[in-house]
C-alpha cells in the first residue's frame, strides 16, 4: 500500500510528532509512505535524518501540481492539517484518491471553504470525543471517527536536565513543576501564573519551568514581574527533545482553556511524572480518575488548590496514580494499538472504491 502524507506546517509541535508517529507505524507495518512537506524547516530535516521518501516544497502551488501529477499513483492520501486538506480535495476530481483528514484542535471552524472540504474528505479523524462533537456539528456528518494520538516512550538525556536546574541555581529541595504548552491564548498560560502566585502564597517549596514559546510571552514577563515571582516561574523558550526535562519533574501542569487532546500528557504519563490538568476539550479523553487531578479551566485558584494537593499526596497514592496512567497510555496510546485502527479506516475505504 502506498500512502501519502501530507504536513506542510513550519514548526515542530504536537500535530508534527503525530505525523512523524502515523509515518513510523505505516512503514513498521510493511507500507510504503512518502512525506509532502514544507521545505527548510523541522519535518524536512527529520526526513531528511531518518532516510524516508519525501518532497518538500516551498510553496503551495508547488503541492497543487504534484497532486494533479503523481496523486494517482497513492493509495490514500492523509492530509495532517486543515490548511493542506484544501489542496488535497481542490486536487480531487483529478487524482480520485481517497482523503483522510487528522483534525487535532478543538477550535470551531468557520467559512463556507472550511465547511465544503470538511465534507469532501472520505474520512475525518478526530483527535477526540470533544474534537469529533465540533465537526460534526459543523459539517453536518455523523461519521467522525475518533482515532487519539500516539504517544511513544523516547530515550531521555537525563544529564542535561540536571545540569539546566543546577545552572538554574534551583536549590536541590525545591519540587519541580512542569509546563510543556505554546505560550498562546488557548493554552491559556495566564491562568497558569495566576494559580502559581495564588500557591506562591500557600508554599515556597517549588519551581515552575514553562517550556514553550508564542506571542504572550511578553505580557507573561510583565505579570511574573509584577508578581514577584521570578523565583517561581521560569519561562524556558523553545527547548529541543524537552523530554529530557520530565525526568525532573515533580508534577505536570497543563493549563488549556482550550484543547484538541493535550498529548503532552501523555509524555507525562510515559515519564511517570503525576499530572494536574483542565477540563478543557480532549482533555477529558486523558484525565481520567485514578490517573490525575482535573480541575474547571480558567480557574487559577482550583488549580493551585490541585497542584498544592498532589504536592502534599502519600507517595503510596500518588504512585498508583502514576502506574496507573502509565498502563493506560501503553494501552490506548502505543504506535501498534493507533496504527492499526488507521489501517482499519484505510481498508474500509478502499473497500468501497
Amino acid at each position: 500500500m502506498r500512502i501519502l502524507e501530507l504536513n506542510f506546517e513550519r514548526s515542530w509541535r504536537g500535530g508534527e510528532r503525530q505525523t512523524v508517529y502515523n509515518i513510523q507505524g505505516f512503514l513498521k507495518a510493511g507500507f510504503s509512505v512518502t512525506l509532502v512537506c514544507r521545505a527548510y524547516f523541522p519535518l524536512e530535516k527529520y526526513a531528511q535524518e531518518n532516510g524516508w521518501h519525501f518532497k518538500s516544497f516551498t510553496n503551495v502551488f508547488s503541492i497543487l501540481l504534484f497532486l494533479f501529477k503523481e496523486g494517482k499513483s497513492y493509495d490514500v492520501i492523509h492530509a495532517q492539517t486543515a490548511h493542506i486538506l484544501t489542496y488535497c480535495i481542490m486536487t480531487k476530481w483529478w487524482h480520485r484518491r481517497p482523503v483522510i483528514f487528522s483534525r487535532r484542535v478543538d477550535f470551531v471552524p468557520k467559512g463556507r471553504l472550511t465547511k465544503w472540504k470538511y465534507r469532501q474528505a472520505d474520512a475525518i479523524v478526530a483527535v477526540s470525543v470533544a474534537v469529533k462533537k465540533i465537526v460534526e456539528s459543523f459539517c453536518g456528518r455523523s461519521d467522525v471517527v475518533v482515532i487519539s494520538d500516539i504517544a511513544i516512550p523516547e530515550k531521555s538525556n537525563d544529564n542535561r536536565a540536571y545540569k539546566t536546574t543546577n545552572g538554574l541555581g534551583i536549590d536541590a529541595n525545591k519540587k519541580i513543576l512542569g509546563a510543556v504548552a505554546a505560550l498562546v491564548p488557548h493554552k491559556d498560560p495566564l491562568t497558569l501564573i495566576r494559580a502559581i502566585n495564588i500557591l506562591s502564597k500557600k508554599r515556597s517549596d517549588f519551581v515552575l519551568l514553562h517550556f514553550g514559546i508564542g506571542e504572550l510571552r511578553s505580557e507573561m514577563d510583565k505579570m511574573i514581574a509584577a508578581d514577584g515571582l521570578e523565583n517561581q516561574y521560569r519561562c524556558m523558550g523553545f527547548v529541543e527533545n524537552v523530554v529530557d526535562f520530565f525526568s525532573v519533574f515533580d508534577v505536570f501542569v497543563m493549563s488549556s482553556q482550550e484543547e484538541g487532546l493535550g498529548s503532552s500528557v501523555l509524555d507525562a504519563y510515559l515519564y511517570r511524572v503525576p499530572v494536574v490538568g483542565t477540563n478543557a476539550g480532549g482533555l477529558n479523553d486523558i484525565l481520567l480518575p485514578g490517573m490525575s487531578l482535573k480541575v474547571p479551566k480558567q480557574s487559577p485558584e482550583a488549580l493551585a488548590d490541585a497542584i498544592d494537593q498532589m504536592l502534599d499526596m502519600q507517595e503510596a497514592d500518588k504512585q498508583k496514580m502514576i502506574q496507573t496512567a502509565y498502563q493506560f497510555v501503553l494501552s490506548m496510546h502505543g504506535l501498534e494499538v493507533i496504527t492499526q485502527k488507521y489501517i482499519a479506516l484505510i481498508n474500509s475505504l478502499l473497500r468501497k472504491q
